[in-house]
């Protein structure tokens, strides 16, 4: 009976102490953070690229918009 009780207290008490964790992988931290260092060396230049590109279609854009507007807006020569 004793044997009976005292393993019923043991077990209650691994279970209040919750699930054993174990320990994580070093290499596993280092192998995500490589990777993410190498997904943003790769990012970040192609979003700078794109960004730029991107402003500079634009700002042709506006420039000829403003020029056909100029013409547009001047008597035509008879």
């Amino acid at each position: 009976m004793e044997d009976l009780l005292q393993s019923a207290i043991e077990t209650a008490a691994g279970e209040a102490l919750g699930p054993v964790v174990v320990p994580a992988n070093p290499l596993v931290f280092i192998l995500i953070t490589v990777l993410g260092l190498a997904m943003a060396l790769v990012y970040v230049p192609i979003r700078v690229f794109l960004t730029i590109t991107a402003r500079s279609r634009r700002l042709k854009l506006l420039q000829r918009i403003r020029k056909l507007r100029d013409e547009l807006g001047q008597p035509v020569p008879s």
